[in-house]
């Protein structure tokens, strides 16, 4: 039996250009700053991010838990969008680490300046003290969905006037970008941070980094060694990021195409499906989600529940067209054996 995995865009795996890359780096003491493929990979993500500085990192949530770290203090206040990662994602990473609370904006990960300015606390020795707004541009839990720039700058304005720093969790910052055709410095340019991933998209097999200006980036080099990040020869896996973010990067319109093409599938077979803006599929089903993951997987299509009676499919590069479209037919078919058409 076929196996199609849209559960995630990690699941990719490396290719035989990548591995060769891989096998062939140049490596040093990382926690030295020897590592010359790493020192590479750093200059190159912080060009692309338009920022001073980078630092690789094991995980996208060591990034955002730096980003983190490096701009508040415990007992402060940060400011999130509906479902955003680094606050349900993180396995309570922000309060046991950073000892911050999390304030939610708006609706499906997006939030106006306005709805940003509702939540935040006043100036009391009674409340938390906000510090920080953080955007997750795309946003995962919402289906990939794009944080407008303009709504971007928007905040940011708003936020600056009160002294708020940004973060932007970008994990999926790339399709952002070549779903808008803007640049990740563009897109980046507002924050005081970013985070981004080298593992979901681009295909590498390990790595994200955050980005930064050089102060920033010097403080989150201590909190990654704190938090058990420092990595020797490391620049192995960072060949494997370097070669993802040079050569996969034009990849990911194809994802947003298997994207469409599988949504249009799903909504033919009477599915509820929200609109995919990138690389990943919604549906909201009027039974438990669960029965139909189950039911799926049983005919070797595998994707994830992300709510009672929602699930994801996410589109990646080790995953073709033929493919995909193989496993909405599948979807389509199991959902109506579990729910048969009223006669």
């Amino acid at each position: 039996m076929t196996v199609v995995d849209l559960r995630s865009d990690t699941v990719t795996r490396p290719s035989d250009a990548m591995r060769r890359v891989m096998a062939n780096a140049e490596v040093g003491d990382d926690v030295f700053s020897e590592d010359p493929s790493v020192r590479e990979l750093e200059e190159a993500a912080a060009e692309l991010l338009g920022k001073a500085r980078a630092l690789f990192v094991p995980s996208g949530t060591m990034a955002n838990q730096l980003g983190l770290l490096t701009q508040t203090r415990p007992g402060n206040q940060v400011v999130v969008g509906q479902g955003a990662h680094v606050a349900c994602y993180e396995a309570g990473a922000g309060a046991a680490w950073a000892g911050v609370q999390f304030a939610t904006a708006g609706q499906r990960g997006y939030f106006s300046a306005d709805e940003m300015l509702q939540v935040l606390t006043p100036a009391s020795p009674h409340v938390p003290k906000c510090v920080l707004v953080c955007l997750e541009n795309t946003h995962n839990h919402s289906g990939g969905r794009i944080f407008p720039q303009a709504d971007v700058l928007a905040v940011s304005a708003a936020a600056r006037e009160r002294g708020l720093r940004l973060h932007l969790d970008g994990a999926r910052l790339w399709h952002a970008s070549a779903a808008t055709g803007l640049a990740p410095r563009e897109l980046a340019a507002p924050c005081d941070s970013v985070s981004v991933c080298f593992s979901k998209g681009l295909g590498a097999p390990v790595g994200s980094a955050l980005a930064g200006d050089s102060e920033l980036i010097q403080e989150a080099w201590r909190f990654r060694k704190m938090l058990g990040g420092g990595m020797r020869q490391a620049g192995i896996v960072a060949a494997g990021a370097l070669f993802a973010l040079r050569h996969q990067r034009e990849d990911l319109v194809h994802d947003h195409e298997k994207a469409r093409a599988v949504a249009a599938i799903l909504a033919q077979g009477g599915l509820d499906v929200i609109e995919p803006e990138t690389n990943i599929v919604m549906v909201r089903l009027g039974a438990p989600a669960h029965h139909l993951v189950d039911a799926c997987q049983k005919q070797g299509v595998l994707f994830f529940a992300m709510g009672p009676n929602l699930v994801r499919l996410v589109m990646h590069r080790d995953v073709g067209l033929r493919e995909v479209t193989h496993a909405a037919n599948i979807v389509v078919r199991c959902q109506r054996e579990l729910v048969p058409a009223a006669p």
